[in-house]
């Protein structure tokens, strides 16, 4: 598996790839600790068996072909620089949807993608502080793209791309197009 048409400089050009992993999220994490780690490091699976969400919930990764990614940013910056990062993340997610297959989505801020008030997908943004310097970013992003069936807990909330337009999309091209427009909007917030 392989990213096409990246065009950054840094986002996505260190590419890992799972096939199941507890969570992409986590693995950053970890290697982070382990000191062993780039800038724009992304990590991508499968299948996730502990996916993360927000406020300690689980993202449910259970079948293959749907986006399942973490990245890792070094920022260096004032905590303002950073804000409202979550909700620029979900609008260019949608605007690369919306780009490559004709399909509209919307914000419930601030970090989740809905459809007809049913979630579709979700970010999370995790932080290191140092000294009033956020010194950098652990991003999760997870968009049902593939799944049609949906635990009893979720099914009356969660959806995907498939059940509500019927079409399959290319995964790689788009975590490849929004590493492209995320970079250079990172870049104007913090200097790199």
């Amino acid at each position: 598996m392989q990213l096409t048409n990246l065009k950054t400089n840094f986002l996505g050009r260190n590419f890992i790839y799972y096939s199941e992993i507890d969570s992409t999220q986590d693995e950053l994490w970890r290697r982070i600790e382990e000191q062993n780690i780039e800038n724009g490091t992304l990590v991508m699976a499968d299948l996730q068996t502990k996916g993360k969400g927000t406020h300690g919930r689980i993202w449910h990764t259970d079948e293959s072909k749907n986006i399942a990614f973490s990245f890792y940013i070094e920022t260096n910056c004032k905590q303002e620089k950073l804000e409202g990062i979550t909700v620029e993340i979900a609008q260019i997610l949608i605007e690369v949807l919306k780009e490559k297959y004709n399909i509209s989505l919307s914000i419930k801020a601030p970090n989740d993608i809905v459809y007809n008030g049913k979630k579709l997908g979700g970010i999370l943004t995790e932080s290191k502080m140092i000294s009033e310097e956020v010194r950098f970013l652990v991003i999760g992003i997870g968009l049902n793209t593939e799944k049609t069936t949906f635990t009893d807990d979720i099914k009356n909330i969660a959806t995907s791309i498939k059940k509500e337009f019927r079409i399959s999309i290319d995964r790689t091209e788009i975590i490849a197009s929004f590493c492209n427009k995320f970079e250079e909007s990172i870049k104007r917030r913090i200097e790199i």
